[in-house]
Order: C-alpha cells, then structure tokens, then sequence
C-alpha cells in the first residue's frame, strides 16, 4: 500500500543500525537512497548493493555530520545524481557514558554535535529545496531518553529532548508544505547499544522493563519512520511517535 517510487530519500547515519533499515525498506518502497555515513566503508557499500539489488539506486555520501559545510555539500550532490530530495531521515547519533561532574567538556561537545546539530545541519540544507517544490517529508530519529532523561547519559538525552522540540517547532514553522516528525525508540537490537544487549543478564532486566517483552530490531523502527514518509501519515506532523514496546508511555 505504501508506494514511494521514484522518491529520493536522505539517510544520515545510514550504513547500519536503525539507518541501513530504513534504507533498505524505502527501497522496497520504490524510492532512492541517498547513504551519509563517517567511516563505515564497508558496511556502507553493502547497504548500497542491497538497495540496487531491490532495483532502486543508492549514492554513498562520506563525511562529518557535525560540520554545516558537510550536509550543504551532500545535499547538492544528492540533487546532482538523483534531480531532487523528497524525505529526509536524520538518523546520525552516538551513545556514550557521562557522569556528570567529571568535566568531561569534550564528550558534551561531541554528542551535542553529531547528535543534534547534525539533525539542524541536514534541515536546513532541504527546507529551501522542499519549499521551492511544496513538499517535502523530514523525519528525526529522537529517543524514550529525550523525554525521561538517562542518568550518565544525560548529554544523550539532551540532544534528543532537543530533536523533540526542534520537531514541534518546525512542524508548524513549515507547514503546509512541508511535515515534519519524529520517531522516538527506547532500546533497540543494534551494535550501538551492543555492550548492554550482548550480555544476557542485562538483557533479561532490559526485557522486563518493556511490556512487549522484546527489544525490538532496527527494522521495527523502520516501519514508522516509512510510514511517517507516506500518503498514510498526510495528516499528521509534529508528531513523536514512540516506538518503545510500552515501556515510556507519554501523549
């Protein structure tokens, strides 16, 4: 039912976890895929190879999400190869540990950066291109963190309680033409949150604390963020859709 064909559609983050996901499921969708990505060379070409093997073209774009110069780069070089950018999914982010108090500027400094001013980066390089087509599909990745707070995470989920407002705010800023949302998961079965997940007792505590009773796969995620993409969701914007398994229950 949902038919994004010939739509192009910019990942960041998008050579693994929630990202690659997204990628190969737009591409089942009908749409090209544009791939921003920092080192994973590897992982990236074989997101790539998935996406031409469904039919559809994918560009590989390298580089540092964190930097303003980057994302306006990108974002001409995906109108040079593909003509246009329908959606975008800011999806780049890093998880780390911080205890407040230690001083630790740098580790502040570094997720604020490609967490949250990576996801200002990448809007404001499509919103002159979806304005001057009338319409456009921005989606961000924000996180259950972003709305309860993490404790030794705490520079974690200040980005994304960021993202979370940065979201209302531009989705009536730049309505009509163009819907802005977010997808907000809790745990998700992916390498970035591998060192909890991998150990089985952690895992177990982590489970039990989701009514759901599963952690759910970075494809679970990519449902939504497709949804939020398509005609199905021509209504809604500003929207923090949680995807959690009931585990953050907020309206």
């Amino acid at each position: 039912m949902i038919d994004l064909t010939d739509q192009v559609v910019l990942i960041t983050g998008g050579s693994r976890g929630i990202g690659a996901a997204c990628a190969r499921l737009f591409a089942q969708a009908g749409a090209d895929v544009g791939l921003v990505y920092q080192t994973r060379d590897k992982e990236a070409q074989a997101v790539r190879a998935d996406v031409e093997q469904l039919g559809r073209k994918a560009l590989l774009l390298k580089g540092d999400v964190s930097e303003y110069a980057t994302a306006q780069e990108h974002v001409l070089l995906v109108v040079e190869f593909f003509g246009w950018v329908d959606v975008l999914v800011n999806n780049a982010g890093i998880w780390t540990y911080l205890e407040t108090g230690t001083g630790d500027e740098a580790e502040w400094d570094r997720t604020i950066a490609v967490n949250l001013k990576s996801v200002f980066n990448y809007t404001e390089a499509v919103v002159p291109l979806m304005r001057q087509a009338g319409r456009g599909n921005i989606i961000h990745i924000s996180s259950t963190a972003g709305q309860r707070g993490e404790a030794f995470h705490s520079h974690y989920a200040t980005t994304k309680g960021g993202i979370i407002a940065y979201t209302k705010s531009l989705a009536v800023e730049l309505a009509p033409e163009i819907r802005v949302n977010s997808v907000a998961p809790g745990w998700v079965d992916t390498d970035m949150s591998d060192e909890v997940l991998s150990d089985p007792q952690q895992r177990a505590e982590v489970e039990r604390g989701i009514p759901l009773k599963r952690v759910p796969t970075a494809e679970d995620l990519a449902g939504p963020v497709l949804f939020l993409a398509s005609e199905l969701a021509r209504h809604i914007t500003g929207e923090i859709l949680n995807v959690n398994g009931g585990a953050v229950l907020c309206g």
